[in-house]
């Protein structure tokens, strides 16, 4: 798929510029920073969509392109990616570096969603 083609997401994209309105939304809100180029990116997406879809209603699941985003990554000093953030009621409440397996995601989450 080359870059400017856009496949149908569970996930919400998530944008420099709709960034601060999207995580200051009430209850949980999880970002993954991700870029195309990178191998453990790949590998989680799956997951990112999995959770998109069993947590909708839930929680917010969105994804954030590094490269073409650059502003909130380097507000939250994402150095390395992937780099998941969870934010509830607005606030940074867990930070995820690195890749991780769906149940790691799921039990941040829901300790977040009680």
């Amino acid at each position: 798929m080359n870059p400017t083609e856009k496949k149908t997401s569970a996930a919400v994209e998530i944008t420099d510029s709709n960034f601060k309105e999207l995580i200051s939304k009430e209850g949980v809100v999880m970002v993954d920073f991700w870029a195309a180029w990178c191998g453990p990116c790949k590998m989680i997406a799956p997951i990112v969509e999995e959770l998109a879809t069993d947590y909708e209603g839930k929680a917010v699941i969105g994804k954030l392109d590094v490269d073409q985003n650059p502003q909130a990554s380097m507000e939250f000093g994402v150095r390395s990616i992937p780099t998941v953030l969870f934010f509830k009621d607005g606030e940074l409440v867990k930070t995820q570096v690195g890749a991780a397996g769906k149940q790691q995601y799921v039990n941040i989450i829901e300790e977040h969603l009680a």
